[in-house]
């Protein structure tokens, strides 16, 4: 069973719906039969790739939010955070274009490591205080997966995995997609936001008992041929 993620590294929602989705599944008895694509999207193209932001700043300029307005959604998403099992620290998360992480994030896809990368981005960003837009904190997050620091630096100099960002977000719009996360469920069900974890077993479970268990019942079941001769069940 495929599960499609768009996401973006600055979105603490979606690092909250990750979180969600991974202590749902985990439950799930099918959970070794389910496979994560973690796609790009970008919340904020028009950022500056050489700058940097607060949170505070960001609301302020980008969204005309006082400070005082700013402060309490924080404190919002961050008592959301801590019931996800996330201590966000939004006092040192740093604002700027995720187009250089989502290019590492397609080199972890790569190397089936998209979801460790997924995680390590975020907790760089919202934790670490780091700036996930800057070259070398990105090549050292790949190194940290095991990932040839060359090959990271090659991808971030040059135009690799350029069209594969942009064939996610177009795929996005397509599919209707404005906010993340957004998950497709087996090309058949779609969950928006980051639901709670309970929302996320059942979404799991129905998509598992309508696509998988009906055509996993007719190879159990139907007659069959092999080495031995024929037989009916």
């Amino acid at each position: 069973m495929k599960i499609e993620i768009w996401s973006d590294v600055m979105c603490p929602f979606c690092y909250i719906g990750k979180n969600n989705f991974e202590k749902a599944l985990a439950q799930l008895p099918f959970k070794n039969e389910v496979e994560v694509e973690w796609k790009s999207f970008q919340l904020d193209p028009s950022l500056d790739p050489k700058e940097t932001k607060t949170t505070f700043d960001y609301f302020r300029e980008k969204k005309g939010f006082p400070e005082a307005q700013a402060q309490q959604m924080i404190s919002q998403v961050q008592q959301m955070g801590a019931g996800a099992g996330i201590d966000f620290h939004f006092e040192k998360a740093l604002i700027t274009n995720t187009f250089s992480a989502h290019k590492i994030l397609h080199l972890a896809k790569k190397h089936n490591k998209s979801t460790e990368m997924e995680e390590a981005l975020f907790i760089a960003h919202f934790i670490d205080g780091k700036n996930i837009g800057d070259s070398e904190t990105l090549i050292s997050l790949a190194e940290s997966l095991g990932i040839d620091q060359e090959e990271a630096r090659r991808v971030l100099n040059s135009d690799i995995f350029d069209a594969e960002i942009g064939k996610d977000i177009e795929e996005a719009r397509t599919n209707g997609i404005s906010g993340v996360p957004f998950f497709i469920l087996n090309g058949k069900y779609a969950v928006s936001g980051a639901q709670p974890a309970e929302l996320f077993a059942n979404a799991l479970q129905q998509t598992y008992d309508e696509t998988v268990a009906p055509l996993k019942m007719q190879t159990d079941n139907g007659a069959s041929c092999d080495e031995d001769g024929c037989e009916s069940n």
